[in-house]
C-alpha cells in the first residue's frame, strides 16, 4: 500500500537533517538510516520525481539516482515504485 502521507513515518524524522547531507564514505552510514524505514520507497519516489540532488533519500545517493534518471528519462517514478511494491506485496501472501 502506497503512503501519500509518508514523511511523518519516515525512520529519518528524529534523525538531525545534516547527517542525511553528507558526502563520501558518510553516506554509507547515512544509508543505514533508511534500511528498515517502511517509507522508504515513496521517499526514492519523491526525490527522482523531484530530481532532488542533494542527500540520502529512499537509501540512496545523489550519484545513484542520478544512474536511475539517465537510465528512465522521464519515467514517473511514483508509478514504477508504486507498482514494484504492490507487486511484491502480492508475491508475499
Amino acid at each position: 500500500m502506497w503512503v501519500e502521507d509518508w514523511a511523518p513515518a519516515a525512520a529519518c524524522r528524529k534523525t538531525e537533517p545534516d547527517q542525511l547531507f553528507v558526502r563520501g564514505a558518510e553516506q554509507n552510514k547515512a544509508k543505514l538510516v533508511c534500511s528498515g524505514c517502511p517509507v522508504r520507497t515513496e521517499c526514492l519516489a519523491e526525490a527522482l520525481d523531484n530530481q532532488i540532488e542533494w542527500g540520502v533519500w529512499g537509501g540512496m545517493t545523489e550519484r545513484e539516482r542520478r544512474a536511475l534518471l539517465r537510465r528512465r528519462p522521464g519515467a514517473s517514478w511514483r508509478s514504477v515504485l508504486e507498482a514494484a511494491k504492490n507487486a511484491e506485496s502480492k508475491a508475499a501472501v
